[in-house]
C-alpha cells in the first residue's frame, strides 16, 4: 500500500516552474487554496527545490562518515502531515526539525553517510533511506503510508523530482495552476524534467478545468 500521490505545481503557459518568476505573475492565490481542496497535508520537495525555498541553513559541511549501506528508518514523531525532502546523497542543512510548519522528514539513498543521519537525529528529523544508487520512490511510498500514516501525499517540485514520480509510474493525479504570462528564458526547468530522451509521452485524462477573473486555470488530470 502507498499514499494517493498528487503533483500540484503553477507553472507559466510555456510549461516553466521558476518561483521568482511564477509570483509575478496571477495565480499564486489559487496555487495555495488548491493545496487545501486537494487534502495533501504531507508534501515532497527535490534537494533544489528544498534549497531554494524551504531551507536557509548552509548545506552540511561535516564529514557524512560511510554510507550505511542498507535500508533505515527513524521516526522522529507523529504528525498529521510532513514536509518531505528528496535530498540523495544527504547534502542539506537544517536548523531544526519543522520546514513550513510541520515536521521534516528526510528521503535518502542508501549512499547516505552514517553521520549524516546522526546529524538528522540530533535535530529532530526523521528520515527514510532506500534504494542503493538512488531513491527507491516506491519503497519510499510504502514507508510513507505504513510508518508515517502519510495517506495523501503532494508533489511539489522541482522537475526533476516530479519527472522521478511520474517515470516510477507513482501519480494518480495532476494538477496544474496555469498562470497568465510566459517565460521565455533559455534553459529554465519545466515542471517533469530531466528524462532520457528517448522516453514516451504519457498520456492524461482530464479530471476537470476551472478558469478564474485573474486569467489562471486550475487543470486536474488522472493517470
Amino acid at each position: 500500500m502507498r499514499p494517493f500521490i498528487v503533483c500540484h505545481m503553477m507553472e507559466s503557459l510555456d510549461g516553466r516552474i521558476d518561483c521568482a518568476m511564477t509570483e509575478k505573475l496571477a495565480g499564486s492565490e489559487e496555487y495555495y487554496s488548491a493545496i487545501k481542496e486537494l487534502e495533501i497535508p504531507t508534501v515532497i520537495f527535490g534537494r533544489v527545490t528544498a534549497e531554494m525555498e524551504v531551507t536557509s541553513e548552509p548545506p552540511f559541511s561535516g564529514d557524512t562518515g560511510e554510507p550505511i549501506g542498507k535500508e533505515a528508518v527513524h521516526k522522529a514523531e507523529n504528525a498529521e502531515g510532513y514536509t518531505v525532502v528528496a535530498d540523495t546523497r544527504g547534502t542539506l542543512g537544517w536548523r531544526d526539525g519543522t520546514a513550513d510548519g510541520r515536521p521534516l522528514l528526510i528521503l535518502l539513498s542508501e549512499r547516505a553517510g552514517q553521520n549524516y543521519l546522526k546529524y538528522l537525529e540530533s535535530k529532530g528529523i526523521s528520515y527514510i533511506a532506500t534504494g542503493r544508487e538512488r531513491i527507491d520512490l516506491a519503497r519510499a511510498a510504502e514507508i510513507l503510508y505504513s510508518e508515517f500514516g502519510v495517506q495523501r501525499l503532494g508533489v511539489e517540485g522541482g522537475g526533476t523530482v516530479n519527472a522521478g514520480f511520474l517515470a516510477a509510474g507513482l501519480l494518480d493525479e495532476i494538477s496544474i495552476i496555469l498562470a497568465p504570462g510566459i517565460d521565455a528564458r533559455g534553459g529554465m526547468r519545466a515542471s517533469f524534467d530531466g528524462l532520457p530522451l528517448g522516453t514516451e509521452p504519457v498520456r492524461l485524462k482530464l479530471l476537470s478545468a476551472k478558469s478564474f477573473d485573474d486569467g489562471a486555470v486550475w487543470l486536474r488530470y488522472s493517470l
